[in-house]
């Protein structure tokens, strides 16, 4: 048997460090700024207004940015659910772990520690010798765990967390004659406790503002970190807040540039996108081989990078134009792309840039296998579904689900000769009243995309039809996906959609302040629809700090509810 089944590990240490949280200990060192006249003013201490858990990302990013790119992540997380029309980020603050999914937070936690401490990590995180390296060292253990205390909680360790720690590291140390084999077992605790797990927020009252709260520094520090790179903050980050500098706009304003310029940054756009385009689809995101046999893991793995390199390279590396996010025929491709879209490309080549000609009909994103094949069904295509995801995700336009009594036994015979294309089968729905409400919604504009069949392969017939491709949004007729790209890049909702959306992901939460987003989509329009610009604006704003009245009573509850 292990000799750390001998000592208490997860739920224990977990138990433990919510207990000392949840009585108030983690913030027993409010932070001093100072007053005008140079004299030191304590601010009251941080209430908790809110919990965000780590998605699967941020958790594995948090990870390599403490302890190196070359530490596994080896584990099943439980996936973050989405509340309806809004991003994960927003799940985020009810997520629940279950007690499997502690049992694997736990095992994960446990395999990260060992690869910590062990010979050929231990150096760079050891911060002294122990005089026996066979015992316990609590001097030593506390220099050695604080820093990474920090970096894992995203704020300083109060003097009992560190204690608690420490006294891990001694228990472990004991039986296993390991004083390396203690500081395992209490990072161990470290990474199973709600601190980390959890982005807890806390906030102050606004000095300048009576009867506002916002957030203190060290929860600014981390929902900086979390919306502009998707990781946990460095200790630069960290510095900055414990110098009051995050609460100061000047200072914030100066931060955020830096780190919207940094290369890191596009790790946070990613992350965005990813997260507002639905990508957690691709993960059941299967096909029938016998209908796509081009279809296979190599494809499926390269469509959602497809994706995310057009984006970046249209928002970042040429600074450009959001809205030609729809129209460009600028991506990359790769080998295991090629079959697909009948280009040759070469093994060696990797993932190489590519430019659709006109006649490919591919304009932007929509263009794109990644989002022709997400929004289809196994076996077919799916204009409905096509459209409902551009009125949904691009639009912002939330659409009601189908009746349960619907009959799609016309939609799903795609082999009837006498209904030939998905237009002519379609047509059953919105001749009916029931179901007519949402298909003139969603068909006009998911039909101009017939050309592309379930996995994104282009064609012109459907069972020996031509495919008609015309459609039609808001009283604008178009052709084909070239005019669909170009129908959405002219729509003020498309804009105010990644606005609002943006908001929402750095908060978050959605906002029901209309006029705020106005407000912000009229900047972003006069900054030419640079996303980067929209973003830096988002994160530099008093308001994205600002704590609503509910999320001040859901944390007192929180609180009260626990101890």
């Amino acid at each position: 048997m292990s000799p750390f089944r001998t000592v208490p590990l997860g739920i224990a240490a977990v138990t433990l460090a919510a207990t000392l949280w949840l009585a108030g200990t983690a913030s027993t060192s409010a932070p001093v700024h100072a007053e005008a006249n140079g004299s030191p003013a304590l601010l009251t201490d941080p209430q908790v207004v809110g919990m965000r858990r780590l998605t699967e990302a941020q958790y594995r990013n948090s990870i390599a940015d403490i302890f190196g790119s070359d530490i596994r992540v080896a584990g099943r997380f439980e996936p973050i659910v989405r509340p309806a029309h809004q991003l994960i980020a927003s799940g985020a603050r009810s997520a629940a772990i279950t007690p499997s999914g502690l049992e694997q937070f736990d095992a994960m936690a446990r395999e990260i520690a060992r690869q910590v401490f062990d010979e050929n990590h231990r150096a760079q995180f050891t911060a002294c010798a122990p005089p026996d390296p066979a015992g316990a060292d609590a001097s030593c253990a506390g220099r050695t765990l604080a820093p990474l205390g920090r970096l894992l909680f995203r704020r300083p360790l109060s003097e009992q967390e560190l204690a608690l720690y420490v006294r891990i590291a001694g228990e472990g140390a004991g039986p296993t004659r390991s004083f390396a084999k203690g500081l395992e077992l209490a990072l161990g605790a470290m990474l199973v406790s709600p601190l980390f797990l959890y982005v807890v927020e806390t906030a102050q009252p606004d000095p300048v503002r009576p009867g506002v709260m916002r957030l203190d520094d060290n929860s600014r520090a981390a929902r900086l970190s979390f919306m502009l790179w998707n990781s946990a903050p460095n200790a630069a980050l960290l510095d900055a807040a414990a110098a009051g500098r995050l609460t100061d706009q000047p200072h914030l304003a100066a931060t955020v540039r830096r780190m919207v310029a940094s290369p890191r940054f596009e790790q946070g756009l990613r992350a965005f996108f990813s997260d507002m385009l639905l990508f957690e689809k691709f993960d059941e995101l299967a096909k029938d081989p016998v209908i796509y046999p081009y279809f296979n893991q190599d494809v499926l793995q390269a469509l959602p990078e497809q994706m995310l390199r057009t984006i970046t390279t249209q928002l970042l590396d040429g600074d450009g134009d959001y809205r030609e996010l729809f129209t460009t025929r600028k991506t990359w491709m790769n080998r295991a792309l090629g079959a697909l879209y009948r280009v040759p490309v070469s093994q060696s080549q990797g993932w190489v840039p590519y430019e659709f000609t006109a006649e490919s009909d591919r304009s932007g994103l929509l263009g794109l296998a990644g989002f022709l094949a997400m929004y289809s069904h196994s076996g077919r295509s799916s204009p409905t579904l096509r459209g409902r995801a551009i009125r949904e995700l691009l639009l912002c336009q939330p659409v009601p689900n189908p009746p349960g009594n619907v009959n799609f036994t016309a939609v799903q015979d795609t082999g009837n000769k006498a209904m030939p294309t998905a237009r002519i089968r379609l047509d059953a729905h919105t001749t009916d009243p029931v179901c007519a409400g949402c298909h003139k919604i969603t068909d006009p504009i998911g039909l101009p995309l017939e050309r592309f069949d379930g996995i994104g392969g282009f064609r012109t017939f459907e069972n020996e039809a031509a495919i008609d491709v015309s459609g039609e949004m808001d009283d604008t007729r178009f052709t084909g996906g070239d005019g669909l790209g170009k129908a959405i890049a002219a729509s003020k909702d498309a804009t105010l959609c990644v606005t609002s959306r943006a908001l929402e992901y750095a908060t978050g939460r959605p906002s029901e302040d209309g006029e705020l987003i106005e407000r912000l989509e009229g900047g972003f329009a006069a900054q030419g629809y640079r996303l980067r610009q929209l973003i830096e604006t988002i994160a530099s704003l008093p308001q994205t700090y600002e704590v609503p009245t509910d999320s001040i009573k859901a944390g007192t509850t929180l609180v009260a509810t626990r101890r």
